[in-house]
């Protein structure tokens, strides 16, 4: 097993972690949520090579309904998971960080908010690539997550 561990921020109650390997961002893990969200300012979602995909999606979320264009960035890392062609929803929010990573990201991994510790502890098993694929998808008007990691060929 690859195990690898990210700090949270001591200072708020939220689960934020600082992604010193990916352009030094703030993001918050949201075990509750389906999609990756960036919260922040769109333009920067330029700077990181994203590209629009769908100008308008409807997304479920955030005690209802929302709204937000669906990006692809390159690729995303997050510690020692890689995501290309990683979809994502800009949606602007106040929040203390730039990006929401929703529970489907980590799919069949094992993961644990340390509170005690301010740790994220992410374990991917032996037969498993660290490289994974996160796709938004629209089916007659919905919304899915899709995320599998990429086959170990031996």
């Amino acid at each position: 097993m690859k195990q690898f561990t990210l700090p949270l921020d001591n200072e708020t109650q939220r689960p934020i972690t600082f992604l010193q390997n990916w352009h030094g961002l703030d993001a918050m893990i949201d075990t509750g949520s389906l999609f990756p969200v960036w919260v922040d300012d769109e333009k920067f979602l330029s700077k990181l090579g994203a590209e629009v995909v769908i100008d308008h999606v409807e997304f479920g979320g955030f005690g209802g309904s929302a709204e937000g264009r669906l990006y692809v960035i390159p690729a995303f890392q997050f510690g020692e998971l890689i995501y290309p062609n990683f979809h994502i929803i800009a949606h602007k929010m106040e929040l203390p960080c730039q990006m929401i990573l929703p529970a489907t990201m980590f799919r069949k991994l094992r993961y644990e908010i340390d509170d005690e510790n301010h740790t994220f502890n992410v374990t991917v098993p032996d037969n498993q690539s660290n490289v994974r694929n996160l796709v938004i998808k629209d089916s007659d008007g919905k919304l899915y997550v899709l995320c599998t990691p990429t086959e170990i060929v031996s």
